[in-house]
């Protein structure tokens, strides 16, 4: 809309005749013809009209050549009756923001929480999803990240299918409903950042091929459908690069999440992931006001370093990836499980630690599972580079019943790991209902029409196939209809588990656990290079975060009882003595300040780590934080002579 007037440009550069429908299939209707655009070389395909006296609210469509069907704007704001309806005009100036000195969230700041906006309240909406941000804003949650948004066809979905890149999935809410969850968000101190899907359109609902073939390519492989042709046509392109800058600039996002951008295909020189990442921050700028600090956040299958690096060093300039392998570690030293791709990882305390040191397990060497090389060097990566997670959407559902891993481990056990997951180097992440422990599934969940369903739960039963635990005949038959609304139900959140004993302590563990990270120096600076490691046991190990104002200690057991006796580890080692006014050394001892056993968290209690002799006992299955104090000088013992006689000191 331009002053009160219809401003409609779409590319359709094989058509030769293109009309405007102004509300299409009403007694109203009125078709408009639209005058073809031109340039020198005759190249350019874009037709355009200017209809004035045509506000907000008014729904339209497109009539191509001699094809009797209306056709929604391939970058339609609004698909109020689905992606099979007539596109909706919407007033992206109408909404009246609050957030005008609202900046963004800083990179060690950054801790953040995966929801679908369907699943996450039982009513399903942006509206219902604003009284969920003060719970988590109390919690520590900085980053909301949403699940695809992008219109899809049916009555419930996770998104990745959605054919409307430019228009907020309908039964969710308005356009304006979803802007006001995000400056709500804003006014809790939460960011909010966005899974956009690059790589594939949904197989219902997309007529982009019906406006131009060349959207589409067949020079590239893909496993979710036909590529999408970066490379041969700009508009093609510069329909991605302005929707990734559309949902920054129109929604005030703080971020985005690229969904598998190894299945983005692009040998232009200059890759469209750089420049939509570019488009992105320079929508965060507005005149005369600082640029908001924006994240963008990748899936890389592959474990590509470079999508992170500068330009000058040939990278994308992307802020962080997902670190798929810390998950399979952590979720194999929680489980035990090591089918799939779970394979090559085996939950040891060197993997965690190499993981928490280095981000990528995998970076070049051979990896079994897929018969080849995974991952490139990342050894100079920043910790901020990565982001870590226990839970994740596809994690939790690429399983036969959607079962949350704190239902597949022990108490104990989840309480370690989600301490070593909120408290090491990297950007967190949890997935919704994560923080109270919910033990409600999520399982994948797709509406189609009858055919196309049984299409797609045939093709999640053969994904799933590659455990082979999953191949069992009778379980495969109970496996759940992707379709069916009650798989759907099943895995929206049930707010009373909030309320539960257990619900409380963990919710409680993750308030006083994210405080921690953002209020201990130590371990607010975020430095991996500033943490050292060391293997206790073969279920054990000890961090040590160095910092000039006090080193904090993490011991993290997730086996049994640990003995350690005079361990001979430096790492354990006290902090130097300090000088007292008179210039006396005052010693220094380690000092508890959390445990997983704490009876608040749900926990059996915590016993003394270390002894007047200097035995450390680790409990097993815990996880133990601990700050240096100023103690009492140790006991007086007899010392043994040289040559093995003993005289009283």
């Amino acid at each position: 809309m331009i002053g009160g007037e219809l401003d409609v440009r779409v590319w359709a550069p094989e058509r030769k005749d293109v009309r405007l429908l102004l509300d299409p299939r009403t007694p109203g209707e009125r078709v408009l013809p639209m005058t073809p655009e031109s340039r020198a070389d005759g190249a350019s395909g874009y037709f355009h009209a200017r209809i004035p006296g045509v506000g907000a609210g008014a729904r339209y469509a497109f009539a191509l050549d001699d094809d009797s069907r209306a056709y929604p704007d391939p970058a339609s704001r609004s698909q109020p009756d689905g992606p099979h309806g007539a596109s909706e005009v919407i007033d992206p100036t109408a909404f009246a923001w609050t957030d005008k000195h609202w900046r963004g969230i800083p990179v060690r700041d950054r801790v953040l929480l995966e929801a679908h906006i369907g699943t996450l309240t039982r009513e399903g909406t942006f509206r219902a999803a604003i009284a969920e941000l003060p719970r988590l804003g109390r919690t520590g949650i900085t980053l909301l990240e949403i699940m695809p948004l992008a219109e899809f066809s049916g009555d419930f979905g996770w998104g990745y299918d959605g054919v409307d890149l430019y228009a907020p999935y309908h039964r969710y809410g308005t356009p304006d409903d979803f802007r006001a969850l995000v400056d709500a968000a804003h006014a809790q101190g939460i960011g909010m950042i966005l899974d956009v899907v690059y790589n594939h359109f949904g197989p219902d609902g997309n007529f982009l091929s019906c406006f131009s073939p060349r959207f589409f390519t067949e020079k590239y492989g893909n496993e979710w459908g036909t590529a999408i042709d970066f490379e041969d046509a700009e508009p093609v392109r510069r329909f991605f690069i302005e929707n990734a800058a559309y949902w920054i600039r129109d929604f005030h996002l703080d971020g985005l999440r690229l969904d598998a951008t190894q299945a983005i295909h692009d040998a232009s020189p200059k890759h469209v992931v750089f420049e939509l990442g570019r488009a992105a921050r320079a929508a965060a700028k507005e005149p005369g006001q600082p640029a908001r600090d924006i994240f963008l956040v990748a899936e890389n299958e592959e474990q590509k370093a470079h999508l992170v690096r500068s330009e000058a060093r040939g990278g994308w300039e992307l802020d962080s990836l997902w670190n798929d392998d810390f998950h399979h570690s952590a979720r194999v030293a929680l489980t035990g499980r090591r089918e799939a791709y779970y394979t090559d990882t085996k939950g040891t305390p060197q993997e965690l630690m190499s993981a928490i040191r280095w981000g990528y397990l995998f970076q070049g060497q051979r990896y079994s599972w897929q018969h080849g090389r995974r991952g490139s060097p990342s050894l100079d990566l920043p910790a901020s580079a990565f982001v870590n997670y226990l839970e994740n959407h596809d994690q939790v559902a690429n399983s036969a019943d959607g079962a949350r891993v704190a239902t597949l481990t022990t108490p104990a056990k989840w309480r370690t790991m989600t301490t070593l997951l909120c408290l090491v180097p990297a950007t967190p992440l949890l997935f919704q209902g994560q923080e109270y422990g919910a033990l409600r599934p999520f399982l994948y969940f797709a509406h189609h029409e009858p055919e196309l369903a049984k299409q797609v739960a045939a093709g999640r039963a053969q994904f799933l196939s590659q455990f082979p635990s999953l191949r069992d005949p009778e379980l495969v038959r109970r496996l759940p209809d992707p379709a069916d609304p009650r798989t759907f139900q099943e895995s929206q959140l049930d707010p009373t588990e909030r309320e539960t004993p257990r619900g409380i302590a963990l919710e409680a563990m993750h308030r006083e656990l994210l405080r921690l990270r953002r209020d201990e120096a130590a371990i607010y600076q975020q430095a991996a290079d500033k943490v050292a490691s060391a293997v206790l046991s073969d279920r054990a190990f000890v961090l040590r975060f160095f910092h000039e104002d006090g080193d904090r200690l993490l011991l993290v057991n997730l086996g049994v009882d640990l003995d350690l006796g005079v361990a001979a580890e430096p790492l354990l080692a006290p902090p130097e003595p300090t000088m007292d006014d008179g210039g006396s050394p005052k010693q220094v001892r380690w000092q508890l300040i959390f445990s997983t056993e704490n009876p608040v968290y749900g926990g059996g209690g915590t016993r003394s780590i270390e002894d007047d002799l200097g035995h450390w006992r680790l409990p097993g299955e815990s996880a133990l934080l601990l700050r240096p104090v100023l103690a009492a000088p140790d006991p007086i013992y007899p010392r043994p002579k040289p040559g093995g006689t003993t005289e009283a000191k």
